[in-house]
């Protein structure tokens, strides 16, 4: 028979630290109905799994407080009142000293505990019967005596282990310990916990894998700029010829970057758009976000076509394209160093769950502040979605001009129309749905360091727009039938990708919206609940699926000569695996057995029938 819960998801609640009597304000995750085990989460984002008779309500702890409180300041009328003369043979300092070491020793005795593993419990739990413990009086005993509890086991998520906390009998009569009223006042009144455990689940390699990543990853940017720059863009074309370095950098490029993110960042600034509050943060806050990321857009599209009618030459970009591209890499490094270093001063509910390992190198490429603002500037938000999206499609319509100046063009090629169009749709849906961002799990999860910070200002602009920069050295003649075919691929890859993020979105935003309320769903402990039905019940992501259907159709325009031009197709595939390798483990974690279910509900992952 399963036993109601007593507290709510959502509720906040004073839980007991493992091990002490230290109460402390924690937030319900989660219930668990087999072991009976609340999930909490702490002020410093520890989560740890409390027994109810570890947890009592605000409103009551408050209360045994203040009762605590009037007894110590109050005496029996009955009782006569001690006389305040002293024998001349006795010294107040001796009193004084043995009565404070009494109840040190007492205190002592009482806050011992023991850990031992799980399995240790549960031979214990076996072989010996456990009574449970009386709840009535939780909170009056709490405020003013600590009682000794009988065995009972206890299952705690604490440092990547379960233990099972005892507390040792009091010279083994199980007699109750008065605390002094003082001593015990301050110690149920601490506020800050223990520190919180660092991160221990290292991704990428761990250490040595992310040093890798940070010098091959621009290198690797960079070989495939230079090799889509080449006339034979074969993988075969190897060793690269590198060019000069003095072609690789140019300062008046570099102040083209300054002045670009300047004004996108001007731009989001700017009081037009609705506010809108973030996801919680682990300490029960939101931020608030500025959404004007459309009319960024639309004033930089307007900006250019003044620049066009102004016959400014837009084609420098591809002229130049390894000088911005060095530029940018340079600013990366720069904010990545100023956003570690700023990281340092961050308090503990500032930082990002994956990227505070201890480790310099791995937390400096994961992140270590979650959310970096500089008063209302959230530098995270503001490089997601602004200056590097809307710097791939300004790349983009640059690189058409240049082939049509290339190849003595009158109008841009069909399969230069076809990667401007489709991508442009992405990037203005993205755009268009900015405030999905928030949910997703670069806002929520990940830290903004090097990698995110590389991902978004270098990485985004000069590899996405690899399809347009290799057809103006390669062009490729598309027959009718082939543009029906990828206009047709494209839109069904929109479609399932636009579809699955909605539906997830509107779901999380409220389940009983008539969109989403016909959907079969699994109960999860947590509250939540997981969709089996519809695009959720074909694949586990969707959105994926359709993500990796429309980069095909980016690549296909560029022809089969050459495997370069489906770079961001086979990076997106991995990043996706990657991604969904990553969400199975928290997800396992998060809903446990309703997560088993799930699965067999929905077994594959991206692919239907084969992944």
């Amino acid at each position: 028979m399963r036993m109601p819960a007593r507290f709510q998801i959502g509720d906040t609640v004073m839980g007991r630290w493992p091990g002490s009597n230290l109460y402390y304000e924690v937030k319900v995750l989660s219930y668990d109905n087999k072991t009976r085990l609340y999930t909490v989460i702490y002020k410093d984002g520890t989560e740890l799994e409390l027994k109810e008779s570890d947890i009592t309500s605000l409103t009551i702890f408050k209360q045994g407080v203040a009762r605590s409180r009037s007894r110590s300041r109050s005496r029996s009328p009955g009782r006569p009142r001690r006389s305040r003369s002293r024998s001349p043979a006795r010294t107040s300092r001796r009193s004084s000293t043995r009565t404070t070491d009494v109840r040190k020793e007492k205190l002592k005795e009482v806050l011992e505990v023991r850990l031992t593993p799980v399995s240790m419990a549960h031979e214990n739990n076996t072989n010996n019967k456990h009574e449970k413990k009386e709840e009535n009086n939780a909170a009056t005993n709490t405020a003013s005596t600590i009682t000794e509890e009988k065995t009972e086991t206890e299952s705690e998520n604490q440092a990547g282990g379960r233990y099972n906390l005892r507390r040792r009998k009091d010279q083994g009569d199980g007699k109750t310990v008065e605390l002094e009223q003082k001593t015990e006042t301050e110690t149920l009144l601490q506020t800050k916990p223990p520190t919180g455990i660092k991160t221990s689940d290292l991704e990428f390699g761990g250490r040595v894998g992310v040093f890798f990543l940070m010098f091959l990853l621009p290198l690797a940017v960079l070989g495939l700029l230079i090799l889509c720059s080449q006339k034979d863009a074969s993988l075969q074309s190897f060793p690269l010829e590198f060019p000069a370095l003095q072609s690789l950098w140019d300062w008046q490029v570099f102040g083209i970057v300054l002045l670009w993110l300047l004004l996108q960042a001007v731009l989001s600034l700017l009081p037009i758009g609705k506010l809108v509050e973030g996801m919680p943060l682990k300490n029960g806050k939101t931020l608030k976000y500025r959404i004007n990321g459309f009319y960024a857009l639309l004033f930089t599209a307007v900006a250019v076509g003044v620049a066009v009618y102004q016959e400014v030459d837009f084609s420098y970009i591809h002229a130049h394209f390894l000088q911005f591209y060095t530029s940018a890499l340079l600013i990366v490094t720069l904010l990545s160093v100023y956003l570690f270093v700023r990281s340092r001063w961050a308090s503990k509910d500032e930082l990002a769950p994956g990227g505070n390992s201890g480790y310099i190198i791995y937390d400096f490429f994961m992140g270590r502040e979650l959310n970096p603002r500089i008063k209302n500037f959230d530098i995270k938000f503001f490089c997601e979605m602004r200056p590097g999206l809307m710097g791939w499609v300004l790349i983009n319509f640059a690189m058409l001009q240049a082939e049509m100046k290339h190849q003595n063009l009158e109008t841009p090629s069909p399969a230069m129309l076809l990667v401007n169009i489709f991508q442009l749709l992405w990037v203005v849906d993205g755009i268009w749905h900015e405030e999905k961002l928030l949910t997703m799990m670069d806002i929520v999860y990940d830290g903004f360091g090097f990698m995110l910070t590389f991902g978004d200002l270098a990485f985004v602009p000069f590899t996405f727009t690899c399809q347009a920069y290799y057809l103006v050295s390669h062009p490729n003649e598309l027959s009718i039938f082939w543009i029906i075919t990828l206009i047709t691929m494209d839109g069904v890859g929109y479609y399932i990708f636009r579809k699955a993020n909605s539906q997830k979105f509107a779901f999380r935003k409220n389940p009983s919206d008539p969109a989403v309320s016909h959907l079969k769903t699994i109960p999860t402990a947590t509250g939540n609940s997981l969709i089996v039905s519809g695009l959720w019940g074909w694949v586990r992501h969707p959105n994926y699926l359709g993500d990796i259907i429309m980069g095909l159709a980016w690549s296909l325009p560029c022809g089969f000569n050459n495997l370069i031009p489906y770079f961001y197709l086979i990076y997106l595939i991995t990043l996706l695996v990657h991604r969904n390798a990553r969400d199975e483990r928290q997800c396992r974690k998060k809903y446990g057995s309703a997560w088993e279910e799930y699965c067999k509900a929905v077994p594959y992952r991206i692919f239907p029938g084969i992944y």
